[in-house]
């Protein structure tokens, strides 16, 4: 996401190493490869235009004030500071008022909207604790109404459908009166897909809204789509004033264009942004946050709360006791397994540290990879995971056979767990990064 913005801002910036401050002209080199890589990643020129004018005038307005700081380090700090006022300023947060509180999802046929509607009730009943009831309104495809009752069973929440009826205000209403009669909190309805030139449909959604007035309507777009998601959000947002937009598939190869240029030209908030297809992978959108992974200084603070909301402190504690103890096995390793899986792909995760986003860019990290290792640690007997150290080659074998691996395979995994237990155990004691490097040169040999 955004490697292409990223590097070409880089050298937009880099054009101002070694100048000892900033002048008239190397403001305007500066600024005419901002406009371009703007341009480049589907950004609107007029918007990049009125973008690249505001980062002048504050450089500018700087060049003879700040002389301290260096030229370079000073043009990223005013770009990120626009980044984040052109994408919005700050995080925008759900309206749930109402008993129940009705959620409408619209947007263009494939944009995601399903499979959105799934994460959000997965968002809404782990993050904020509340009792959700999903609603099928795409009475248009079956496969829509069978997808969702797939996606309610996975995240655990209550699905409301009607067969019989091919009016989705009518379905709608039945829904909000049986979470009411439920006491359920809140009610998302997922309608069905639709083109911004068919007329038909677009007057359908806008029956829905003005019927069942939800307390939040969310349009759901494809950030791969760029400039053109853009210009269908202003489309749609003339015919049902939403209240905000979801931008999916972010882990997709897209140019950036839409998420820099919506808020600008729909005057409404950027509130979820989507990447993947796990339930998990929902994430609430912060400009400053985005800004940052935008200039390649990772989102440590979206990655810690991913961690606090996925991993279970308790169980955290008992693990970094074993680890001091150096009796950290192979449960203990699924365990952390597992909890990693549940904060989304790992590609993902690691671009969210700063300066990794470039290096692992052009990598095809798997995350079907960790089914590797847990069908080995899975062919293990319980007294084979709760002590390593009894794995002979015979087991070995046994284990092998059993994950449907090589017995190198199973060798090399075993090898590298007892580097990490060591690794770990030796961290555990309070050692030093320098006596850590000293430590590993050791191991290698």
């Amino acid at each position: 996401m955004f490697e292409s913005l990223n590097e070409k801002l880089e050298l937009a910036f880099k054009n101002l190493k070694g100048e000892a401050k900033l002048t008239e002209l190397n403001i305007a080199e500066s600024i005419k490869e901002i406009r371009r890589a703007l341009v480049a990643a589907d950004v609107n020129y007029k918007i990049a235009k009125e973008f690249t004018d505001k980062v002048k005038d504050q450089a500018m307005g700087t060049q003879n004030v700040l002389k301290s700081v260096k030229p370079g380090e000073l043009m990223v700090k005013i770009v990120m500071d626009e980044l984040v006022e052109l994408m919005g300023g700050q995080a925008a947060g759900l309206n749930l008022s109402g008993q129940p509180s009705v959620i409408l999802i619209s947007g263009l046929q494939g944009s995601g909207k399903t499979t959105f509607s799934g994460k959000l009730a997965y968002f809404l009943k782990n993050q904020k604790n509340k009792k959700v009831l999903l609603t099928a309104c795409d009475v248009y495809r079956p496969a829509a109404i069978d997808q969702l009752s797939v996606i309610a069973e996975q995240v655990g929440v209550e699905i409301y459908k009607n067969l019989e009826s091919k009016d989705p205000v009518a379905i709608a209403q039945q829904a909000i009166q049986y979470a009411k009669d439920q006491k359920l909190d809140v009610v998302i309805i997922d309608t069905a897909g639709r083109t911004s030139i068919d007329a038909e449909m677009m007057d359908e959604i806008e029956r829905v809204k003005n019927t069942i007035q939800p307390s939040e309507t969310l349009f759901v777009v494809d950030s791969m789509t760029g400039q053109d998601a853009v210009n269908v959000a202003s489309t749609f947002h003339d015919r049902i004033q939403f209240d905000g937009v979801v931008l999916t598939k972010m882990d997709g190869d897209t140019r950036g264009g839409a998420a820099l240029s919506i808020k600008y030209t729909v005057g409404k908030p950027i509130k979820f942004v989507s990447a993947g297809e796990k339930m998990e992978t929902l994430d609430v959108f912060y400009p400053d946050r985005m800004a940052q992974r935008i200039l390649g200084m990772g989102d440590i603070v979206s990655l810690v709360e991913k961690a606090q909301a996925n991993f279970d402190e308790k169980e955290a504690r008992k693990i970094e006791s074993k680890i001091k103890q150096n009796k950290f096995d192979f449960n203990d390793f699924l365990v952390q397994l597992h909890q990693i899986k549940k904060m989304g792909d790992i590609k993902s995760i690691l671009g969210m540290l700063p300066g990794i986003g470039n290096a692992v860019k052009n990598m095809d990290i798997d995350d079907k990879a960790f089914s590797k290792v847990e069908s080995i640690i899975q062919s293990m007997t319980p007294a084979e995971r709760a002590n390593p150290e009894v794995l002979n080659m015979s087991r070995k074998t046994r284990i092998a056979k059993g994950s449907g691996k090589t017995i190198h395979e199973v060798n090399a995994f075993i090898k590298q767990f007892e580097e990490m237990k060591k690794m770990m155990h030796f961290m555990s004691k309070g050692n030093n990064m320098a006596n850590m490097m000293k430590q590993m040169q050791n191991m290698r040999r």
